[in-house]
């Protein structure tokens, strides 16, 4: 049981590392097996093909990702305050992927829907989900501060779907310059974008 689950562990570790650095694409399985140092059997054991693989590897990453959003934007801090904190954790993050391996890496989720939204149903809808689900959790952030009178933006949907698509298009712009201070303009446009009050 243990050495199944390791073996599993291993090609999808072996797979999302792949897809970060060269797109899914190109991937072919026997690439990926060698990667995880499994025998290709060992792939279609969990997994009945590539796009399978694909979609377990987005939903382990939006599980963790998700925990990261609801820490950064729950708690008894301002509103606007754990917004900011969201922003600050996703440079960090990026940063550190730099310095792990000497590029920014970007978004696993941004980089599938270039690559993949007009291919892969299953995959292109799991996508939508994920991104409307983090449009959700900000909305909820910002129907808060404009009930505090933090904010004046009227429609808290539309600025949240702003509000996300802005962080992914900076991720996306850091990682296109191999530049992780792409990020550091995000919380003062966020502010602009939600007409913040106040300091």
């Amino acid at each position: 049981m243990g050495r199944t689950s390791d073996a599993r562990q291993k090609i999808l570790g072996a797979a999302r590392s792949l897809i970060e650095g060269r797109g899914y694409s190109a991937l072919g399985v026997a690439e990926i097996c060698k990667a995880a140092g499994v025998p290709k059997g060992s792939f279609y054991y969990f997994f009945e093909s590539k796009e399978a693989l694909a979609l377990t590897v987005v939903d382990e990453h939006w599980a963790a990702q998700q925990r990261d959003w609801a820490r950064s934007l729950g708690g008894d801090a301002e509103p606007l305050q754990r917004l900011r904190q969201l922003f600050e954790v996703t440079e960090a993050g990026q940063r550190a992927a730099q310095l792990g391996c000497g590029t920014v890496s970007g978004c696993l989720f941004g980089n599938l829907t270039l690559e993949l939204s007009n291919r892969t149903e299953a995959v292109r809808g799991r996508l939508q989900e994920i991104f409307d689900a983090q449009v959700d959790m900000v909305e909820a952030v910002i129907t808060e501060a404009r009930e505090r009178g933090h904010v004046t933006v009227t429609d808290t949907r539309e600025a949240a779907q702003a509000v996300v698509a802005q962080l992914e298009g900076q991720v996306m712009f850091a990682k296109l310059y191999n530049n992780t201070r792409r990020l550091t303009p995000l919380w003062d446009n966020c502010r602009a974008l939600l007409g913040a009050t106040g300091s």
